[in-house]
Formats: structure tokens, C-alpha cells, sequence
């Protein structure tokens, strides 16, 4: 007769999956809960025992929710016949003469570094030091809290901030060629000497006894008569630091001036704007709050007046290049020569999608002129890099300009990458075809009484512009921003004014009377008049 089979009695859990409760056999036996990751093999695993690996890693097959106090754990009694096999590292019984046998010998290796290759030795150090300080180089410097160029009265009202991240990210591709409204001045030629100067053969720098013409928007006769043709007006200072001023660590303020449907942008008469800064963007600039020849202010000046005398100490003195119009700012009761320079008044139009035309009027700049191989001659911005102190720049110009003088200006784009960009887009504006670099140094570092020579370089305005990586695309669309943001203001004067302790401009609108005194001008009431004298000049340049 077969067995019969009896099925078990399988509990049924109406609310959910598994038993509902918990038969009378398994009652008050602990319960120990897993997971699926629990891993088997602590009973044969022979290879870990006693080493630091197992140390380290002492819970590897423990469960997840049991490690640490298990209730399954297994703890054996004290048993006098049951050894472990050391595994630990044998002690020498010479281990002291072994030591001072070891201590021997380092301290002969020291002594031949010092003496058979102490070269060696050195390189280790140098390595070593690197290493320790790797990782407080990367670190920025302490932020410094830098006055602004301006004080920001009670009565002003910020309207609008902008931040460096924002304009890096403009773009406005596709400007025009400029058109050229008005081309004055007289400039000489360059003196191809100087190309032959070097840390060997180097020159003096002499003082020139010439007259420098800074003037601004607003005082440029030039501009008025040419307000009819345009309605955003600058010269070409204030264009370059606007398009380049994500470089910029120094506060710096610009004035404008909404007059109807028209933008003037200025400066301030008694503002530093056109001083140039020294190893502004350098990790460690110049102190400000302090004095002495090395001072934040001190170097500007001193950079300023060897730009101008080096700007005009290698031209050739006599025969002049000669635009049709002259220089408007020479009066006739000035003593001595005026510095050679050409004006060209040059318009854009920049043009963008769901907004009106902006008709740019810039007053640009060249130094010189330049008499090329086949004849022609190009127009030339000379400027000025100058040392001070070669323990500041880490450079010895006197040591590397002649050998490496790729590493000079490496060092120099590192240190004054605003002012060289701002050079360079002055230098596009205007249509300069030729960048000249000179490099002038203290005759002695304590000593702001004479300089010297060392030598020049020249570069391409476009090549060197892609070399140091100015986007011009970019620098019109910061440009158009800014415009854009004034001309949506209401008819008023504004300052733009750089954030001197955050990547950021500020603008703020400001009283009618703010920057004026008692001579203060009335754009508004000289508009129409302008108008009238501009068209008449060209129907009389017609005939």
C-alpha cells in the first residue's frame, strides 16, 4: 500500500508576503537579520591571519546589520592548548648595532653629498621643498581690501552690477570695418637703431621736453562737430578698458553723460585713469597703503613718464608724417614741441538683433609710423615695459632678456595682463598695423632718478592680440552690454565704477552737478549747435 502523503500547513498572510507569526518551536531563539551581500569564508580564509591588511579590514565578512555584536557570534572559552602561529616580523637580537651601523652610513652619505655631489644634493632639496609648498602655491592670495578711485557719495543709487562671469561669456560677431570720419595730427618715424639695442649695447632714456594731450570726450571740439553722425561717443582709453575689463584688479571709474538720445563717455579731470598700473594682476602687487618709490602709486607715475619719454626718444627727430587736418589741441601759447601723434575719429556700427543700431564714434591714437621693407608706410603704437626691482618680478631682465626673452614677456603677461590687453585693443582700434614693445629697467633699483635701454620687440597688433588670447568678439559684446544698459537709462549722469575688491562693475546714477565746478559745460544747450558747425565743415570739405 503506498504512503500517503500529507501536504504541510502553510500559513496564509492576507495583509502582505511571508509568516505572520512565529510557530511555537522558534520562539525566544534570537533572531539575526542579513543581507544578500553577507559573504561566507572567515573559517578557511588562511592568508590574512595576524597581517595588517586583515587588521585593517578586521568586519570584510561581517554581516551588515550583525557586525560589531552579533548574537550568533562565536566566542570560545579559555583553552591552555590551542595556539596561534605568529605571524609577526622577528625582532633582531642585533637590532641596536644595526641601528647605529645605519646611522653610520647616513651620516657618511651626507658628508659626500656636501662635498663629492653637492649638486645633487641640492636638487633633492629644491625637489622636496617643491613638494611641501606644491599645495600652498595653488592657493589664492589674501584678499586685500582696496580703496575704490572714487568715493561713493550718500546721494548715489546703484542701478545695475555686473560680473566678470557674465561678460566673459558675450559675444558679437560680425563688426564692420570702421569708417573714418576725421584724421588730424603729425607723427614722425620710427628709428630703427633702436631695434639693435641690448643688455650690452643698452642706451639711456632721456627726458623730452614735449607736451602730452589728454583730452577727454566731452573737451574734444573734434567730437562736437562730429555729434550729428553718431550717438555713442569715447575715445579709444575708454573703449579698450570697458572691452577688457574682465582683466582688471585696480578700481577705475568712467563718467557718462545721457544726453538726449545720445551717450558720451568721460573721465574724471582730477581722476589716475590715465596712469599705468605695475604687475596689477601679479600674485604679490605692490603695496598701496604705503610709501616709498615701490609703492602701488609710485610705480604708476614712474611708468607713466618712461612710457612718454620712450614713446618719443625713438623716433626720428625732423621729417613728420602729416594727416590733413592739424592737432586741435595745440594753442598757440604753449612752450615747447608737441609729442608726435595722429588722431583718427572713427565710426562703428554695431548692430544686433531686436535692438537699434549703436553708431560708435571712437577718437584713436598711433604714436609713429613705421616705413615697412617695400616702402609703405603703417602706423605704430610704441609702448613702455618697465623693472623696478628684479626681486619683485623674479626676472633679472639684465640676466634673461637677451637669451630668453620670451620668459621676459611670458613673466610680463602674467604680471600686467590688463595693461597689455588694453594696449593691444587700443592698438585694433585705431588700425595700428605694428606693436612696439620696449623694455626699460632702473639704472639702480633704489633709484627712480634715471633708466636705461635694454631692448625692444616688435609684434603684429592682430597676432600678438591672438597670442594673448583677446577675443574681439567678446570685447565688442561687453561693450554692447554696457552701452545698451546707459542708453535704457533716463537722461542723468552716471559713473561706471569697478568693484576694487570683487571681479564686478558697478553703476550708479549720480547728481547732474557731481565732478563739475563753476565751468562746467551744458551738453544739452551746445547739441544743435554742434550740428550746424558739423555740416557746414563738410559741405566746405566737399568743395
Amino acid at each position: 500500500m503506498a504512503a500517503r502523503f500529507i501536504p504541510p500547513k502553510i500559513p496564509d498572510n492576507p495583509n502582505g508576503w511571508g509568516p505572520y507569526n512565529v510557530p511555537m518551536e522558534f520562539q525566544e531563539i534570537p533572531y539575526q537579520p542579513f543581507a544578500k551581500s553577507d559573504r561566507l569564508g572567515k573559517i578557511a580564509d588562511w592568508n590574512s591571519v595576524g597581517t595588517v591588511q586583515d587588521k585593517k579590514s578586521k568586519d570584510k565578512y561581517a554581516a551588515h546589520f550583525g557586525a560589531g555584536g552579533s548574537a550568533y557570534s562565536y566566542y570560545h572559552d579559555q583553552d591552555d592548548t590551542f595556539k596561534l602561529v605568529d605571524t609577526n616580523t622577528r625582532k633582531d637580537k642585533h637590532g641596536n648595532r644595526r641601528y647605529m651601523y645605519n646611522k653610520q652610513r647616513h651620516s657618511r652619505r651626507q658628508v659626500y653629498n656636501s662635498y663629492g655631489n653637492r649638486d645633487r644634493d641640492n636638487r633633492q632639496r629644491k625637489k622636496q621643498k617643491h613638494y611641501y609648498s606644491y599645495g600652498r602655491g595653488n592657493q589664492q592670495p589674501q584678499a586685500k581690501n582696496r580703496a575704490a578711485s572714487v568715493e561713493v557719495n550718500y546721494d548715489w543709487k546703484e542701478t545695475d552690477e555686473i560680473s566678470f562671469t557674465q561678460l566673459s561669456k558675450l559675444n558679437l560677431p560680425d563688426v564692420r570695418p570702421p569708417e573714418d570720419l576725421y584724421c588730424c595730427g603729425s607723427m614722425e618715424y620710427y628709428e630703427k637703431s633702436y631695434d639693435r639695442v641690448n643688455v650690452r649695447n643698452e642706451k639711456p632714456l632721456l627726458p623730452v621736453n614735449r607736451t602730452f594731450h589728454k583730452v577727454t570726450t566731452t573737451d574734444d571740439p573734434i567730437i562736437r562737430k562730429l555729434t550729428a553722425k553718431g550717438n555713442v561717443f569715447a575715445t579709444d582709453a575708454i573703449i579698450s578698458t570697458l572691452m577688457t575689463c574682465s582683466r582688471s584688479v585696480y578700481s577705475w571709474d568712467i563718467v557718462a553723460h545721457r544726453v538726449k538720445d545720445k551717450l558720451f563717455l568721460d573721465k574724471r579731470d582730477d581722476s589716475g585713469f590715465d596712469l599705468l598700473t605695475v604687475n596689477e594682476t601679479s600674485y604679490d602687487p605692490p603695496p598701496e597703503d604705503e610709501d616709498g618709490i615701490n609703492s602701488a602709486q609710485s610705480l604708476a607715475l614712474e611708468a607713466t613718464i618712461i612710457n612718454q619719454h620712450f614713446s618719443q626718444q625713438v623716433l626720428k627727430k625732423g621729417e613728420r608724417f602729416e594727416f590733413p587736418h592739424p592737432n586741435p589741441f595745440v594753442q598757440d601759447e604753449e612752450d615747447g614741441d608737441v609729442a608726435s601723434v595722429g588722431y583718427r575719429y572713427r565710426k562703428w556700427v554695431l548692430k544686433k538683433e531686436d535692438a537699434a543700431d549703436i553708431e560708435l564714434i571712437v577718437r584713436c591714437e598711433h604714436d609713429a609710423v613705421w616705413v615697412t621693407a617695400g616702402g609703405e608706410a603703417s602706423y605704430m603704437n610704441i609702448k613702455a615695459l618697465n623693472e623696478y626691482d628684479p626681486q619683485f618680478s623674479k626676472i633679472d631682465w639684465r640676466k634673461k632678456l637677451d637669451t630668453q626673452r620670451g620668459a621676459v614677456l611670458a613673466a610680463e603677461l602674467k604680471n600686467n595682463s590688463y595693461k597689455l590687453t588694453k594696449w593691444t585693443a587700443s592698438a585694433l582700434l585705431a588700425g595700428s598695423q605694428v606693436l612696439k614693445f620696449g623694455y626699460v629697467s632702473r639704472a639702480n633699483p633704489a633709484s627712480t632718478a634715471k633708466h636705461v635701454i635694454l631692448g625692444t620687440q616688435q609684434y603684429s597688433s592682430v597676432e600678438f592680440a591672438s597670442q594673448i588670447n583677446l577675443q574681439m568678439d567678446n570685447a565688442w559684446g561687453i561693450l554692447r552690454v554696457i552701452i545698451d544698459t546707459l542708453m535704457s537709462y533716463e537722461e542723468g549722469k552716471y559713473v561706471i565704477l569697478k568693484d576694487p575688491n570683487k571681479p564686478m562693475i558697478r553703476i550708479y546714477s549720480v547728481p547732474e552737478n557731481t565732478f563739475e565746478d563753476d565751468d562746467g559745460d551744458d551738453y544739452s544747450e551746445n547739441e544743435d549747435d554742434e550740428e550746424e558747425e558739423d555740416d557746414d565743415d563738410d559741405d566746405n570739405e566737399k568743395k
